[in-house]
Order: C-alpha cells, then structure tokens, then sequence
C-alpha cells in the first residue's frame, strides 16, 4: 500500500495504465472526494465517496484506452500531504480506434496512502474530443447559453 501522496499518485497511474479501475478506487479514503472544476454536463463536477469514484471509473477502459504515461512531473506543496502532479495520458479511443493525448493537472492530498481530495483540472473540449462525444458536449453548451 503506498504511503505519500508521490507513492500514491504513481500507483493510481500504474493502475490506470493496467485498466484495474477497482484497484485506483481502492485508493480513496472511504469519503474521500474527487472534484473536477472545469466538467461540463454530462460529467460529474463532483464525486462524494470512493463508491461514486468506483461507480464513475468502472466503464472508463471500455471508452478510453490508455496505453502510456510518458510525462509525469510531481510538485511539492508547502503541505506534506498534498502535491501538484502534470501528466500527459496518450492512448485509444474504444469506439472509434482514434489516437489520443490528453494532458492533466491534478493536485492531490493523501492521508496514510489513501487519497482524501483528487481536484483534477482536465480540459472537457479535449476529453470529449477524445472519447469522441465533442459533438454531445457542443449541443449540452449550446442549450445551456440559449436558456
């Protein structure tokens, strides 16, 4: 079981790469929290517990195929328990057999191995376009500015 936040974060990454959705759950404090500030409908701004995190990752390899993590750079905080991590995830997309990057800024506090707050700040426009669901984000967008 990793222990600090870096030990924490490269294991969650392996894990990614390995498609063991279950095990990168495993990794959240039973009310740990996952927030992401830039998601757009139909994406989740926040998950409350490691189930949602669970329930939230248990279809991900089946959409997005990650096969490499070739950057990642950890920056430490002035608190112990939390760092700033940048990646860069290049993969597959499953329904369509395209190639994709995306690139992350995560910043993660852990309490004894486990992750008690993920915020991650992942680009919708590039998520989408790379699951291949940018036209569904565009019309969610555009009927949220016509309202």
């Amino acid at each position: 079981m990793p222990r600090t936040p870096d030990e924490t974060i490269r294991r969650l990454l392996d894990l990614l790469q390995a498609k063991d959705m279950n095990a990168v759950a495993e990794l959240w404090a039973a009310d740990g929290t996952a927030e992401f500030p830039f998601a757009e409908a139909p994406s989740p701004a926040r998950l409350n517990d490691r189930e949602a995190v669970r329930a939230y990752l248990a279809g991900h390899p089946d959409r997005m195929d990650v096969r490499e993590i070739p950057a990642v750079t950890v920056h430490h905080t002035s608190r112990p328990d939390t760092i700033v991590v940048e990646f860069t995830a290049h993969g597959r997309t499953v329904s369509t057999g395209e190639p994709y990057r995306l690139d992350y800024v995560t910043v993660v506090t852990v309490h004894e191995g486990l992750i008690t707050r993920y915020r991650d700040y992942w680009s919708p426009v590039a998520a989408a376009s790379a699951a291949g669901t940018l036209p569904e984000l565009l019309g969610s967008l555009r009927s949220r500015t016509a309202r």
